[in-house]
């Protein structure tokens, strides 16, 4: 990688947290939906359209990706998700614990109770 023609300062560091740019992802954009779904992300950093990561907030509920976009690794701070595939198979995740959800992955992201991540997802 090369580095910027400018050295970068201090302000180029972003905490990941509440204070990143908030964003809702429209609940349309899965293939389904079930339950409460909500969720919103605080986005630390955006690499045009092939990166992006932060902090992650979600109520309880379901969403079925047909095909997961992006390879996801998750950090889950609180609370508890799962994911399930299509034969039923099943992961589930709680506080301290990480994972990675492979591009292309067919199945079910289920937020069990209110949750918190840190997710880093690169296409």
């Amino acid at each position: 990688m090369t580095p910027p023609a400018t050295p970068l300062t201090i302000d180029a560091v972003r905490a990941v947290d509440r204070t990143a740019p908030r964003v809702v992802p429209d609940p349309a954009g899965y293939d389904r939906v079930t339950g409460e779904w909500a969720e919103a992300e605080y986005r630390a950093v955006e690499i045009a359209d092939d990166s992006l990561g932060g902090l992650w907030e979600g109520e309880p509920g379901e969403v079925f990706f047909e095909s997961w976009p992006y390879t996801e690794f998750c950090v889950v701070i609180s609370g508890r998700v799962a994911v399930r595939d299509d034969a039923g198979a099943r992961r589930e995740f709680g506080p301290g614990e990480a994972f990675v959800v492979p591009r292309g992955f067919r199945g079910t992201w289920e937020t069990l109770e209110p949750s918190v991540k840190y997710f880093v997802a690169m296409r």
